[in-house]
């Protein structure tokens, strides 16, 4: 079957507001552990997840940075509009030059109550000890399709765009998270490695990670690479239509440095671990760009991106070139182009009847029914991924952002480290 012609209605099962995580555990890594290999399913927590991966693997971090997305704005006659900064609407070769502006900028937001914004601007002001008086203004440029360009000015004109965030703005939980983000929320909806700024939403498998993880990988000579792709507000993008033929998927901007893509050509051979879906979207994104380079060698860096359903048709379709071979082409793609990362954006749509190219395994949290992420699962599980989710809510697992998580490993492996799975055989 051709994903076209998937009914979303077929990944679907019931999810108790109770199991949906409000709030994240005190410790990250005593968050609980599902172990999908071969069949069984085995449960521990995080902090013993080294025992489940392979000596000499490769996992793959997502080490983007949520920013303070949502701001609120009171007008004169009381009421509220919420402006909630989903991407630039500026053209950049990086994000790092976006979050580092002054003065003003444009972004492409949604808006809460905008049918109360008919004109004017608006304006907020805070008082810092450092900065004094701290005035952002927001003006309505022009209404898109499915949003709005917003532009914010502020005083004094030395703050940066991330400075004036940090002043102004609030966590952008997920919509079911039905709370108010708190102060604590701006450690915890974050990962410990998180560096650059640019995501609405965290890549929550990497919430359980901890300094003493990392240090369990050590005698297994477990290593880490680092990849950014900057997560949308899309992730969360409710699929609606009766077949995903008639779902647009989301777009999100990758950052990917040649350093990087040295690490997963040196590792196609042994087990690469994708942590987190966008972690996922992002390595194989790079392989199909690879494709593409070795199939037209003159490509622009704007034919590279991967659209929704390229790699399901030809000419990409056809072709079965290894990890090595399609990761080596995009490496000499861009050394002929004098590039020493790809910034880009990705619109790879992966569900079932995809066959994954780079990662062996994914480590990620519970999804949403009917979601592209649920999708993304049962590509690399099958049909399996009812019945993990069966285990998972009938094991008292929480789900979502805040919730617990797994590790899924794609196709059998000779090994799985020293623990076994033989508790549960699905």
């Amino acid at each position: 079957m051709h994903p076209k012609d998937i009914a979303i209605t077929d990944f679907t099962y019931q999810l108790p507001n109770e199991k949906i995580a409000a709030f994240p555990l005190a410790e990250r890594d005593a968050s609980k552990l599902l172990v999908y290999a071969d069949g069984h399913i085995q449960q521990d927590v995080y902090k013993n997840i080294a025992d489940y991966i392979p000596a000499n693997s490769l996992l793959v971090f997502n080490n983007t940075k949520v920013i303070q997305a949502r701001i609120l704005f009171q007008k004169d006659t009381g009421g509220v509009i919420e402006i909630f900064c989903l991407e630039p609407f500026e053209e950049t070769k990086e994000y790092n030059l976006i979050m580092h502006k002054k003065t003003s900028i444009r972004w492409k937001c949604m808006i809460g109550g905008a049918g109360k914004w008919k004109s004017g601007g608006l304006k907020k002001e805070i008082n810092s000890p450092t900065y004094g008086t701290i005035v952002l203004s927001a003006t309505l440029v022009e209404k898109l399709s499915d949003a709005y360009v917003v532009e914010l000015n502020w005083q004094p004109a030395n703050l940066t765009f991330a400075e004036v965030l940090d002043f102004f703005g609030d966590m952008p939980l997920p919509p079911y998270i039905k709370r108010k983000s708190s102060t604590a929320d701006k450690e915890r909806y974050q990962t410990i490695y998180a560096q650059h700024q640019g995501s609405v939403a965290a890549p929550t498998a990497g919430l359980h990670f901890t300094s003493n993880i990392f240090n369990s990988f050590a005698s297994k000579n477990i290593a880490q690479a680092y990849v950014t792709l900057h997560v949308g507000a899309g992730t969360f993008k409710p699929v609606k239509a009766a077949s995903m033929l008639g779902h647009e998927m989301h777009s999100e901007w990758m950052d990917v440095t040649v350093e990087t893509i040295i690490q997963l050509i040196s590792n196609c051979d042994n087990t690469t671990i994708a942590v987190g879906t966008t972690s996922l979207r992002t390595i194989e994104s790079l392989y199909w760009m690879g494709v593409k380079a070795k199939l037209f060698p003159q490509i622009t860096i704007a034919d590279l991106m991967i659209k929704q359903w390229d790699v399901y048709e030809s000419p990409l379709l056809q072709t079965n070139f290894s990890c090595t071979e399609a990761m080596q082409s995009l490496l000499d793609w861009m050394d002929k182009n004098n590039l020493q990362q790809l910034f880009l954006p990705t619109q790879i749509l992966i569900a079932p009847g995809y066959v994954y190219r780079v990662a062996k395994a994914i480590i990620t949290n519970f999804h949403q029914p009917q979601s592209t992420l649920l999708l993304l699962v049962a590509a690399a599980v099958g049909k399996n991924w009812k019945k993990i989710y069966d285990f998972a809510l009938e094991n008292e697992f929480r789900f979502l952002s805040y919730g617990d998580g797994s590790l899924l490993f794609c196709t059998p492996i000779p090994s799985r480290g020293e623990k076994i799975l033989k508790n549960y055989k699905v």
